[in-house]
Formats: C-alpha cells, sequence, structure tokens
C-alpha cells in the first residue's frame, strides 16, 4: 500500500490544522491498523496516535485530549485533528499502516512520506 500525507503548515500556537492520509494499492484499507508518528529535529520517530481496523483508538500521552485520530474507509483516508497546538508539537508527521499496528515504529511496514507541522510561539 502507498500511503500520502498532507495538510500540514504554519500556525500560531492554540491554532489548529487537520492532517490527511491517502492510501492507494494494497489489500483492503478498512483492513488495516493505521497510525500517526511525529520526528522533530534531532529526535528520534515517535508514537502519536494509532486507529485500528474496528475504530479503537490510542493516543500518546503528550497529545492526549487535543488531538483526534479517525479513518473514513470509504475515501481510503486516515485523519488527524490538531487543536490546542503548542510549540513542542512542531515536527514532521507520518502515517503509517499495517496489518496489526501498534505504538511502536516497527509495528508498521508501510511509510507515508511525511507532512511538516510549524507551530509559531
Amino acid at each position: 500500500v502507498q500511503l500520502q500525507a498532507s495538510g500540514g503548515g504554519l500556525v500560531q500556537a492554540g491554532g489548529s490544522l487537520r492532517l490527511s492520509c491517502v492510501a492507494s494499492g494494497g489489500r483492503t484499507f478498512s483492513s488495516y491498523a493505521l497510525g500517526w508518528f511525529r520526528q522533530a529535529p534531532g529526535k528520534e520517530r515517535e508514537f502519536v496516535a494509532s486507529i485500528t481496523w474496528r475504530g479503537g483508538s490510542r493516543y500518546s500521552e503528550s497529545v492526549k485530549g487535543r488531538f483526534t485520530i479517525s479513518r473514513e474507509n470509504a475515501k481510503n483516508t486516515m485523519y488527524l485533528e490538531l487543536n490546542s497546538l503548542k510549540p513542542e508539537d512542531t515536527a514532521v508527521y507520518y502515517c503509517a499502516a499495517d496489518q496489526v499496528g501498534g505504538t511502536v515504529v516497527d509495528a508498521y511496514a508501510y511509510w507515508g512520506q511525511g507532512t511538516q507541522v510549524t507551530v509559531s510561539s
């Protein structure tokens, strides 16, 4: 499966963005577990949120209550709503897919190219 992330940009602290990840090819989109990760300069890629094929979601503690992950299987698309953004949310955000998924990088076999989110103070 190929993944294409989009929706990043420059936003002031307290603002909002919506990221999208469109899938093409591979198995039926609804069968994949999906995730969002982010990587800030000089740091390792870290888990942000995940959603199972049934729609169950998990979040990192740093984004819980501010970010919302969702999926629209009819459009082969996953979303991440980012609210109450903070400068420390600045990173490249990556979408990922796998048959099982989880909360670690190694749990995902397929990755999108990333979209930059920059939050100014």
